[in-house]
């Protein structure tokens, strides 16, 4: 009885953490490609939202809510983002990964853009598909996850 009024209690607020964990990761992702963070951290937040996902409702239900639907599409089109940003270097004859860098204005500031962002971005998607596929591989093992 107590157990059961634990899991709906954590099935009522699964929805709304899942986007406050995304919207964090996605803040995370774009504060990070000027300081620390970025990334790798924000695609570990993904992940966390995807696996709680996962514990309350399915594994099959988690992964639907990846991008393209899948764990290892997700984390190849991470790798070919980041690949990708080296490409600009490679066009002006600089060292692979030379960064650059772009201003745009906003109504009340700029935002700078830069290929680091694209790199950073990749490498989110990455660590999402990669983390997330594990955790859900695991919950399929285990037949945990859809506790609810």
């Amino acid at each position: 009885m107590r157990t059961q009024q634990y899991l709906v209690l954590l099935a009522t607020i699964a929805r709304p953490l899942y986007w406050l964990l995304l919207l964090i990761s996605i803040f995370v992702l774009l504060r990070g490609h000027n300081a620390p963070g970025g990334g790798f951290i924000g695609g570990l937040l993904a992940s966390s939202a995807t696996v709680l996902w996962a514990l309350v409702f399915s594994p099959g239900a988690a992964q639907q809510r990846l991008p393209l639907s899948n764990p290892q599409n997700a984390a190849a089109l991470g790798v070919l983002f980041a690949a990708g940003a080296g490409i600009p270097a490679l066009i002006f004859g600089k060292a692979f990964l030379t960064h650059y860098w772009l201003t745009i204005p906003l109504v009340f500031t700029d935002y700078a853009v830069s290929t680091v962002l694209i790199f950073d971005t990749g490498v989110y998607l990455c660590v999402w598909g990669a983390v997330s596929g594990y955790a859900l591989a695991l919950l399929r093992i285990s037949g945990r996850g859809g506790g609810v």
